[in-house]
């Protein structure tokens, strides 16, 4: 089974707007710190409760940016920060001997 994450990515601006935007969408636990370590670490265990975003072992979270293209104009380096991220995120699941969890879509 998938499940989507819609990110309106055309709302981020800077880095705290990354992390606002995401929190939002994805409903990180309260003590979440609002980086990219903390981002990695949300997004590497949605089959565990880090956020309201919570999948069966096995399962996928997509990751649909929205305005993505706004994103890319603005800030592209956030834009390549969340494709390496979240790549990272499924190598991390390798090496710890589970699935990968993370797809994207985005029109950049």
């Amino acid at each position: 089974m998938v499940r989507t994450v819609t990110v309106d990515a055309g709302k981020i601006i800077d880095p705290d707007s990354f992390h606002t935007v995401f929190d939002r969408a994805s409903g990180f636990f309260e003590g979440y710190g609002k980086n990219g370590n903390a981002w990695i670490d949300c997004m590497t265990r949605p089959d565990e409760v880090f956020s309201d975003v919570v999948v069966a072992e096995g399962d996928l979270v997509l990751l649909n940016l929205e305005n993505s293209t706004k994103l890319k104009e603005i800030v592209p380096k956030l834009l390549t920060d969340i494709f390496e991220m979240s790549a990272f995120v499924n190598w991390r699941r390798v090496e710890m001997g589970h699935p990968p969890i993370l797809i994207l879509s985005c029109n950049a």
